[in-house]
């Protein structure tokens, strides 16, 4: 091979070297990957992992009994949904911001709280603008702290292993799993008509948030809409509408109809927000269709019928997940002996079987606007 063909070639191995090196650092996902440093999650129970535990009251076993082998602060037998993202990244999985003990935020935090809504006056004092308050002090202090100790290697070093670099929320994923609760609680306390009326000031609330979020540097986001509210075995235990409301797959119709309306409007805002934060990347997911397709392929999953749960009662006797009563001598509250089974854990939240399967179509792509797998969810189109 001559000189004047080497060259060309060696060049061309160059480049392909210098790209492979510049997508380096950080998580997973490999050359072509995005490369996240961290995750910051905002959300409710569906995404908690330690925070309602710590601030609280201590989410009991038999939680976390499948994967941890004990509470873990989480409302499920096992995993949740940010935890396969966590894992999809090969990022550890996230600490709770509110948890003081043996928390690590080296690749992220997760400032979830169990009960959360967007709008404050619902289940818990700790609505997205709390989370987003608690963000913005975390992100000030750590980058104070690097400030103040910059002059000295050593002491950052003693940091850094268990907390984010200041460079970090800029490169980092915000995700968000919020806004079913403010659905249920108005549901519990309104019409369905007023609760359809509040969405517009909902989502109003949940962009101020991303806008707060943007100009802190975040510029990455990943958002899930809302599931079938219908569909969990407490609300088609409890609903009170009209006979014939249920769908072929037992499901509350109406209430579904007003998480699709609140779905749609939440879509139509992420494409707003395209158009005003020119540096972000947005990726809607569709998690409503995902869920709906789980409990409409049950059978064929390998799940039970899915209106059933695994943990707690809510026929004869309400007991709540982690709790034991004992009445007319019929004991109330043992788990079932697998839970892998089923979909629902508690009748509220899904198993770590159920989350596991959601997890693996939701993180590829399958229902995200744009269709992109999480790992190169940096590269969305801003305008697809």
């Amino acid at each position: 091979m001559g000189s004047s063909v080497r060259l060309p070639f060696l060049c061309l191995v160059l480049i392909q070297l210098l790209g492979a090196l510049a997508g380096g650092g950080g998580g997973g996902g490999g050359p072509t990957g995005c490369e996240f440093s961290a995750i910051f999650n905002f959300g409710d129970s569906n995404s908690d992992t330690g925070a309602i535990s710590a601030a609280l009251s201590e989410v009991a076993a038999p939680n976390g009994e499948t994967f941890f082998g004990h509470p873990s602060g989480r409302f499920c037998d096992g995993r949740l949904i940010i935890d396969f993202i966590a894992e999809d990244l090969k990022l550890p999985y996230l600490s709770a911001y509110l948890d003081s003990i043996e928390t690590n935020f080296r690749h992220g935090a997760n400032f979830a709280t169990g009960g959360s809504s967007i709008r404050p006056g619902g289940y818990s004092p700790f609505h997205l603008g709390i989370q987003l308050s608690q963000f913005v002090r975390f992100k000030s202090r750590i980058t104070e702290l690097y400030n103040q100790l910059n002059q000295s290697t050593d002491k950052a070093s003693t940091f850094s292993y268990r907390l984010p670099r200041p460079q970090d929320f800029s490169k980092a994923l915000y995700t968000f799993d919020i806004g079913q609760n403010d659905l249920a609680y108005g549901f519990q306390h309104t019409t369905g008509e007023q609760v359809i009326a509040s969405i517009p000031d909902i989502l109003n609330q949940f962009s101020r948030a991303v806008h707060q979020l943007y100009e802190e540097g975040a510029r990455v986001f990943w958002v899930h809409n809302t599931g079938p509210i219908g569909c969990l075995p407490y609300n088609i235990i409890y609903d009170k509408s009209k006979p014939g409301n249920l769908d072929r797959y037992g499901c509350v119709r109406p209430q579904n109809e007003v998480a699709k309306d609140f779905n749609k409007q939440l879509k139509d805002r992420i494409l707003q927000l395209r158009a005003q934060l020119s540096a972000a990347v947005f990726t809607y997911v569709d998690v409503y269709s995902a869920k709906y397709s789980l409990i409409s392929e049950a059978k064929d999953q390998g799940f039970v019928n899915p209106s059933s749960f695994c943990c707690g009662s809510y026929y004869g006797y309400h007991i709540d997940c982690g709790k034991k009563a004992i009445v007319n001598g019929t004991v109330y509250g043992n788990p079932c002996e697998d839970p892998s089974k089923h979909i629902s854990w508690d009748g509220i939240h899904y198993s770590e079987a159920a989350n596991k399967w959601l997890a693996s179509r939701i993180l590829s792509g399958s229902f995200s606007h744009p269709a992109v797998s999480i790992m190169k969810s940096c590269h969305a189109l801003k305008n697809p």
